[in-house]
């Protein structure tokens, strides 16, 4: 399977640049449309919320944009995780007379999709360092050098986690209407727009349970304070997003044909 995408990986590039450039036909500012949204969300939530959670930020207190540095962080992290995931949720339903009429590998399709979510997000950290650099927000070099690592793990577990989602909602159509409620939740319970420190005592433990939680702390450590992730965190988010990528190949290969008489 993982031989035939590389066998078509020219296809897969070309799809990826022919979708980026079809998203923003006959738009007048184009990929700019792909970071504007996120960046909009973090102004409002910036907005309401920053008079109220700036002072718990460590060590930033002092710094008027505190609180929307952290904010950015987090939505850069969970903005690629819900891209993949929710267009890996109907990829195979959307491309469903493709699969039926050419010959390639149907692995191509997510592919596809998670080169494009991977574009738009480069993008959008590209606009978000600018940000920073505007605001004096410096981030030292060395940390620095962990956010590939960092994106590559979201978009691990986010392909993995979407797959997985995706073959299943070509047999189970009520999952595409559980997830995006699913995902609506896990914002909320992911500390993205507060810190951990303000959830009640007796909820705090359940954020050990959230994948996302490692992630969004380890964006928040890079880019909010400069310092390096914690790894031993990290290490249970790198097994589950390998543990889901082993299981999507594996309910892929046995259900792939399945798959194209359903749709």
């Amino acid at each position: 399977m993982l031989r035939g995408a590389w066998a078509y990986r020219y296809f897969i590039l070309s799809s990826i640049r022919t979708e980026f450039m079809g998203r923003f036909i006959r738009s007048r500012i184009g990929g700019l449309w792909m970071i504007a949204h996120p960046l909009v969300q973090v102004c409002i939530y910036a907005l309401i919320l920053s008079s109220l959670l700036s002072a718990r930020l460590p060590d930033m207190a002092d710094r008027p944009y505190a609180y929307a540095i952290y904010l950015t962080a987090g939505i850069l992290c969970w903005s690629l995780f819900t891209d993949v995931v929710s267009r890996c949720l109907t990829v195979f339903i959307d491309n469903g007379n493709l699969l039926k009429k050419v010959v390639f590998p149907r692995i191509c399709l997510p592919l596809v999709t998670a080169g494009s979510a991977l574009v738009t997000n480069a993008l959008l950290l590209l606009a978000i360092l600018v940000v920073f650099a505007a605001l004096g927000h410096g981030i030292p070099i060395v940390p620095l050098l962990m956010l590939p690592a960092l994106i590559a793990l979201t978009l691990g577990l986010a392909l993995g986690m979407g797959l997985v989602l995706g073959i299943l909602n070509v047999f189970i159509r009520d999952v595409g209407h559980v997830v995006p409620l699913v995902l609506q939740v896990g914002f909320w319970f992911t500390p993205i727009v507060y810190v951990p420190d303000v959830l009640p005592p007796e909820i705090r433990p359940l954020l050990s349970y959230n994948p996302l939680h490692p992630l969004v702390g380890a964006f928040h450590d890079v880019l909010v304070f400069g310092r390096m992730p914690d790894m031993t965190a990290l290490a249970g988010t790198a097994v589950l997003a390998l543990a889901l990528l082993t299981v999507a190949l594996f309910m892929f290969r046995r259900a792939g044909a399945e798959m194209v008489d359903v749709l």
